[in-house]
């Protein structure tokens, strides 16, 4: 199987994804700038959305120029990922909606938790593929960023039930965090 296709319908899907949260923007009611304060929650949780999945677009981009073998295996691996992918959009319009509360707060959590439980699915799959000493495996290592960024989730979907804005200060850690593109991959792309 060829990696190339994989990467050109997971564009797709990325691109299908970050469409839907736009599409999902209503204008505000009125014609002035004070109307916008009335839709500048769901404006801001649809820039934070789409940083988000900017970030796993860029990312994976990144991350299949080191993979070489694409198998059944890898597709549902990617298909996974696409999948809770998919489900921003409705996370991101619910918060949206209500972004002070803890529920809405909580599934948003969830919703960019199980992506990031996916992707490292997804890389296990592919590093049984490409064996230890790939290069991807190289540029892996043990992922502590990775690891690092699912217990960041936990704790602001925990932190979320205490307090919305508590869940938002980690969910907005761990965007900071993957801003730059992977730089395990790049240094193994250039050779380092």
């Amino acid at each position: 199987m060829q990696r190339d296709r994989l990467c050109a319908f997971s564009d797709g899907v990325f691109a299908i994804i970050l469409t839907i949260m736009v599409l999902e923007l209503a204008a505000p009611p009125g014609t002035d700038w004070h109307a916008l304060r009335a839709v500048a929650p769901e404006l801001l949780v649809y820039a934070f959305s789409f940083v988000y999945v900017g970030i796993y677009w860029a990312n994976h981009h990144h991350f299949f120029h080191l993979v070489t073998k694409v198998n059944g295996g890898v597709l549902w691996a990617n298909l996974d990922l696409l999948f809770w992918l998919s489900l921003i959009p409705f996370a991101t319009q619910w918060l949206g909606h209500n972004p002070q509360a803890s529920v809405p707060t909580e599934a948003y959590g969830i919703a960019i938790l199980l992506p990031a439980l996916a992707w490292t699915l997804m890389t296990r799959v592919c590093l049984r593929v490409e064996g230890r000493h790939s290069a991807l495996a190289r540029a892996m290592g043990r992922d502590a960023k990775g690891w690092a960024s699912i217990a960041l989730y936990v704790f602001g979907i925990l932190g979320a039930m205490l307090h919305p804005w508590i869940g938002d200060v980690f969910y907005l850690a761990v965007a900071l965090l993957w801003l730059v593109p992977d730089r395990r991959v790049e240094r193994v792309l250039r050779g380092a």
